[in-house]
């Protein structure tokens, strides 16, 4: 069996519209790459409560909870404390991190503040996620990743978490044109996934501005059966089309 992931992406700016969401189209790549299924994402507000009940819903169902955002030094970033909450831990400085973020500081003559203190804060037992980019370190703690907001930082902690994860089969895609609208194809296609229960098809309609097309995509782990699977959605292709032309 696969091993399942979800996202939680906190911040009341990606519901505002004021920020566009990068991450998840990332963990999404990096996922399928991985061999991993990413099986659902949620975005809420930064509210403790909303976090806590979604961190608890995310973590009983699915192997990994990846979280974005909501980890940096000013008041509205609640998730280190919405974690410990949800893990009913306490929360405080991480030694390491505490001491990492202080020599940081120092080295750059800057003042180690309450707030900059903030971001070594993290439930007790929680281990650290490395922060090539922006030292500030993430954390985890039982299934659960918590990192950075920021893309760039987002990107690098979760490059160094998957290094470590088991890597599954990759899921195997093809694309199948079809200059059909849905309508056209809806039946047919639905008795082939029947037949083909180890594949997943995907249909995604376009539209032009003249006329309905849909693009049909073939996804497996097993090659063989993929493409059997996209053997009959071409081959039913085929005969609709030469029923047309008829």
């Amino acid at each position: 069996m696969a091993q399942t992931a979800s996202m939680l992406a906190i911040g009341d700016e990606l519901l505002s519209g004021r920020t566009k969401d990068k991450n998840i189209a990332h963990l999404a790549d990096v996922m399928t790459m991985a061999g991993i299924d990413l099986k659902e994402v949620r975005i809420v507000g930064d509210e403790p409560e909303e976090i806590v009940a979604a961190v608890n819903a995310l973590r009983a169902r699915y192997d990994y909870v990846f979280t974005s955002g909501g980890i940096g030094p000013t008041h509205d970033d609640m998730t280190a404390d919405a974690i410990a909450a949800a893990f009913e831990a306490p929360i405080g400085y991480h030694p390491q991190a505490y001491a990492l973020m202080a020599k940081h500081y120092e080295a750059r003559g800057m003042e180690f503040t309450e707030a900059r203190k903030r971001m070594a804060r993290t439930p007790e037992g929680a281990s650290l996620i490395d922060n090539p980019v922006s030292v500030a370190p993430g954390f985890h703690i039982g299934n659960v990743y918590v990192l950075a907001g920021v893309p760039a930082v987002f990107q690098a902690m979760l490059e160094k978490i998957v290094a470590g994860l088991p890597q599954g089969p990759v899921v195997l895609s093809a694309a199948v044109e079809c200059p059909f609208g849905e309508g056209d194809i809806g039946g047919p296609l639905g008795e082939i996934q029947k037949r083909h229960p180890d594949v997943v098809i995907g249909s995604y309609p376009k539209f032009d501005g003249a006329r309905y097309s849909t693009e049909l995509v073939v996804r497996s782990r097993d090659g063989e059966a993929l493409s059997r699977a996209r053997s009959e959605v071409e081959a039913m292709l085929a005969d609709l089309a030469a029923s047309r032309s008829t």
